[in-house]
């Protein structure tokens, strides 16, 4: 912990603090979004083996049951469609590409500032590397600066130019790796949604007559 605090210190104030708030913000949308994402993520073969079931048996009231104890966007865009089961296949259609409008902007919510805050975090280092740079060549240059403080200014110069680049570079590494992850997981269960969808309104389609329309309604 005091070796991090001196390179936290030589990297310069208020730069380091910078990329800080960067890694604060992404490490927060990291934790967030990974226990959304994985909070909504449900078992795509074992729910779709379900809902076939249910279908097949036609107790369409069952399967919206399940669907609401998944709490899961696929299972909520299902159970949309399944609601309106003794409507026309147009309306259960519209009813789950009205779910989905719902539900899939939640998925990519905040994902995609984890690559806003890597370049910012690359930029503020960057920024630093030249300040610290201009300090260290300034001392250099400078007639007035004593030449005894010479080689100790241009080492704290160099030095704060090094930590910030290395502090950014290590921010900007952990909000890409971030976005990687959870960008695919994301377009995993888009992927899921989509094609569950369309095969649970197959289903329907194909099985209307086994539906028992009125527990459906009831």
């Amino acid at each position: 912990m005091a070796t991090l605090w001196k390179h936290y210190k030589e990297g310069g104030i208020v730069m380091m603090s910078v990329i800080l708030l960067w890694s604060i913000i992404a490490i927060g949308i990291i934790i967030e979004r990974a226990l959304y994402l994985y909070g909504s993520s449900i078992n795509k073969d074992v729910f779709l083996a379900t809902m076939q079931k249910c279908i097949l048996a036609g107790d369409v009231a069952k399967a919206v049951k399940m669907c609401s104890a998944a709490n899961a966007p696929l299972a909520r865009i299902v159970q949309a469609g399944l609601v309106k089961v003794n409507r026309a296949d147009e309306e259960v259609q519209a009813a789950m590409d009205e779910a989905a409008l719902r539900e899939i902007p939640k998925l990519a919510k905040r994902t995609g500032y984890l690559a806003l805050l890597a370049n910012l975090a690359m930029l503020t280092g960057l920024l630093g590397t030249v300040s610290g740079l201009i300090t260290s060549f300034g001392a250099v240059s400078g007639e007035s600066v004593d030449p005894s403080q010479k080689a100790r200014i241009l080492a704290e110069g160099i030095s704060e130019a090094m930590n910030c680049t290395a502090f950014g570079l290590i921010v900007a590494l952990i909000a890409l790796i971030g976005f990687a992850v959870l960008n695919g997981k994301t377009q995993g269960l888009e992927d899921d949604i989509n094609e569950a969808s369309v095969q649970v309104l197959n289903l329907v389609v194909n099985n209307r007559q086994k539906v028992n329309l009125s527990a459906v309604a009831a």
